[in-house]
């Protein structure tokens, strides 16, 4: 059972059958897909310090962009505080530049959320809620925050964090999976914002 069917429990069997699939992963292998950013917004210009050591973690980016391609590699792989982590590597493909945005998911029973580890080595540490909508696509939110400095984790202040909302879902009609995410900061307003579409690659 992946980290995500434990989250969501008896709510799992609700998802559109083709998330189902795409987050039963068993352990050891990835879901890899190829697709389109059909828009990337990063925020203001003031920002760019930030995104220049962000992006060196393969985090948050400055770019911005219309139909930008990109890939998608989800896998499990085994961690020392649960049975399994699930690795996710996103790559996006600017006509310039090349942007990766790296992320490690775990699970904590207790606290009942996703631990998501975000950038390579971590940088940013999220706590993440899943749900699902009655239309059965996935909401993921986030809650509680921190820096990661090595093995040091420091509480970020409300006003300075990242809030997430990320949906996904499927289009029957097109065959495609499709993404939404938002990531919104109370003072600054927009941190990044990326909507696209993508397809499995079958092996």
């Amino acid at each position: 059972m992946t980290i995500y069917q434990t989250m969501l429990g008896d709510d799992f069997h609700r998802l559109h059958p083709m998330l189902k699939h795409r987050y039963a992963l068993p352990q050891g292998e990835s879901f890899i897909a190829t697709g389109v950013m059909k828009k990337i917004e990063a925020g203001t210009k003031l920002l760019n310090p930030f995104y220049a050591i962000a992006s060196k973690f393969d985090f948050l980016f400055p770019e911005s962009g219309e139909n930008i391609p990109f890939t998608i590699r989800n896998t499990t792989i085994p961690h020392a505080k649960s049975d399994y982590a699930v690795l996710w590597e996103r790559t996006f493909y600017f006509r310039d530049k090349t942007r990766k945005f790296d992320a490690l998911m775990t699970i904590d029973l207790a606290g009942g959320v996703v631990q998501d580890y975000l950038g390579s080595p971590a940088l940013f540490y999220s706590d993440l809620t899943f749900h699902v909508t009655k239309e059965g696509r996935l909401l993921i939110r986030s809650g509680v925050q921190r820096f990661v400095l090595g093995r040091i984790q420091l509480p970020i202040p409300k006003q300075l964090e990242g809030r997430v909302i990320v949906e996904e879902g499927y289009d029957n009609l097109k065959g495609v999976y499709t993404i939404h995410v938002s990531i919104h900061n109370p003072i600054v307003g927009r941190l990044m914002m990326y909507a696209g579409e993508f397809t499995e690659i079958l092996r």
